[in-house]
């Protein structure tokens, strides 16, 4: 048996490849898909089947794509009308080498969500790992609010019955293989442990210690998740079909004035370098989203409709940008600025900068009661936990359509936690227009380890 774990950076994406003899299955693709195409290849396997344990509202599912490079059938859960692939029944069965996989209905995060149990039948009937989707993770189990607040008890009770009743019972065991792991916008908690079985799970996940399932349910109802916009393009795409890849796209290496013509057609700039490199210089319009916040945060601001043109730290960041942008859709990239930002001031192009400022200072600053706005960027829950007196909360995904809380004849003082997000916060107020803006270093970390006071 090969078995092998895909873990995609950024949006903490799992997906599984499983072989025995020479036959192969993948669980949950991702859109560059050649790496399994790749594992085949060097173990000699062929891949058989492709499964989809649900439609998924995060990335963009590389199934098709998989199917284009190998001809592989493709199964997925009913009760959504998906515009491709075959509909699997519950407790179907699928024999590959000398493995088995049994298809289980797990609904609760979606409706047509399914989990797969591998066994291996020379060896007795009792399941190896179960492939659970967004059903059950390290640490957590999915979100149900997906189909809006008015639906969260009834999908809460069948997650409740999907778990309890047909993953569980499977045996303690049982490894767990989930769809996520920690960071991933489909849980609210999900542990940073990465392996587990049925049975850690069964003592260790908090969600599963309320076995009553109105005590599950009131604890789902009371769950506060945010709901990224480009979930919605996601779940067309994987309910029709995205366009298909062919590989990673290949952005245009642009010099300056070629990036400008671009610029003037409607290109959006993303600037992935870090918040101190952005604050020294940037391209006026750039939104700043650091390297790896591109697969969670390019999604809150960018629009699908136009050409995204790229600033890089370094040119070898280029295959990491691409990816991560392909993977929530994003496949219009014009191009990259050659040389990086340095290339632009040394064609005398105008930049813009960013005022950054120390904790210390801004300490100062608020002992001087000078007038200011502080505006924290982060989650309601780290906003909950502690947070600078004074200081304004708009969430950092909800600041562009919330400008109207915040004042354009005062400093605006951004911070979230390390000053990564509040970067972004601080280049979209910039963007529109706002000009005495700074963006606080270190922010709630360094605040904390200065041993400043936080109020709740």
């Amino acid at each position: 048996m090969i078995f092998e774990r895909i873990k995609s950076e950024g949006l903490a994406h799992l997906s599984y490849f499983v072989g025995s003899g020479n036959e192969a299955i993948v669980i949950d693709p991702r859109r560059d898909c050649q790496i399994y195409f790749d594992i085949a290849r060097r173990e000699g396997m062929k891949i058989k089947y492709i499964f989809e344990t649900h439609r998924n509202e995060d990335y963009v599912i590389g199934s098709l794509e998989l199917k284009e490079l190998t001809d592989a059938e493709i199964y997925h859960g009913k009760g959504v009308d998906f515009k491709y692939g075959i509909f699997v029944s519950d407790g179907q069965e699928f024999n590959f080498g000398s493995m088995k996989l049994t298809a289980l209905h797990t609904p609760g995060h979606t409706d047509e969500s399914m989990s797969y149990a591998l066994t291996y039948p020379e060896s007795g009937k009792a399941p190896l790992m179960v492939f659970t989707g967004d059903a059950l993770f390290v640490g957590d189990v999915g979100r149900t609010d997906l189909y809006g607040p008015e639906e969260i008890p009834r999908m809460a009770a069948n997650l409740y019955e999907s778990i309890f009743n047909k993953i569980l019972p499977l045996g303690d065991g049982v490894i767990l293989c989930p769809a996520h792991g920690a960071g991933s916008l489909c849980g609210g908690a999900i542990s940073k442990r990465e392996y587990s079985t049925l049975g850690l799970e069964r003592i260790q996940n908090p969600a599963l210690q309320r076995t009553d399932k109105e005590e599950f349910i009131k604890f789902k109802l009371e769950e506060k998740l945010e709901f990224p916009p480009y979930f919605k393009k996601m779940e067309q795409y994987n309910l029709q079909g995205p366009p298909l890849l062919k590989g990673l796209p290949v952005p245009e290496l642009l010099f300056p004035k070629e990036f400008v013509k671009e610029m003037e057609k409607g290109a959006m700039v993303v600037d992935t370098r870090m918040p101190h490199s952005f604050g020294g210089a940037h391209i006026k319009g750039s939104y700043g989203i650091w390297l790896k916040g591109l697969p969670y945060y390019a999604g809150w601001v960018l629009p699908y409709d136009k050409p995204i043109l790229l600033v890089l730290e370094e040119k070898d960041q280029l295959e990491t940008a691409v990816s991560y942008l392909v993977r929530i859709g994003y496949d219009s990239i014009a191009g990259f600025l050659n040389g990086g930002i340095s290339s632009w001031y040394m064609k005398a192009l105008p930049v813009e900068s960013l005022n950054l400022i120390s904790v210390q200072s801004l300490k100062d600053k608020i002992e001087k009661n000078e007038e200011m706005v502080i505006l924290d960027v982060r989650r309601d829950e780290e906003w909950e936990k502690g947070h600078i007196e004074g200081a304004r909360h708009v969430y950092v995904g909800h600041l562009e359509e919330n400008l109207d809380k915040v004042p354009r004849n005062s400093p605006i003082i951004v911070y979230c936690d390390s000053s990564r997000r509040s970067n972004i916060a601080a280049s979209i107020l910039k963007k529109k227009g706002y000009d005495m803006v700074y963006n606080v270093l270190g922010s709630m970390t360094a605040w904390k380890n200065a041993g400043y006071k936080v109020v709740k």
